[in-house]
């Protein structure tokens, strides 16, 4: 399996923007496809986005479509979320998580997650 570390997560006010970073390590870090997962308080873990192993193919969900984009790069072992406009309904823990195979939305279909980093948008 991969280890993740995320990170990147804040205060921000409403209509700014984040980055957040994954770092993996381990296991070769092309051979899986990534996802990130959001969980606010009192509800459940949430698609947000997930990238193919080079970042070909990706989803978004449609509650942040348009705001925000998943990407990698591989050579540094790392995935990334930017999220711009970012809105109060965005504050919770994310998630980024990987699967050995292609992508997917089901949180339960990924093997490896992070810790999580918080992100709090204030109104």
């Amino acid at each position: 399996q991969v280890q993740l570390v995320e990170s990147g997560g804040g205060l921000v006010q409403a209509g700014g923007s984040l980055r957040l970073s994954c770092a993996a390590s381990g296991r070769a870090f092309r051979a899986y496809a990534m996802g990130w997962f959001r969980q606010a308080p009192g509800k459940e873990r949430e698609f947000v986005a997930t990238a193919s192993w080079n970042g070909g193919i990706t989803y978004i969900a449609d509650s942040v479509k348009g705001r925000f984009t998943i990407s990698r790069d591989n050579a540094k072992n790392t995935a990334y979320l930017q999220m711009n406009s970012l809105q109060p309904e965005d504050t919770a823990v994310y998630y980024c998580a990987a699967r050995p195979e292609g992508t997917s939305r089901f949180a339960y279909e990924y093997a490896s997650w992070g810790q999580g980093t918080q992100v709090t948008v204030s109104s």
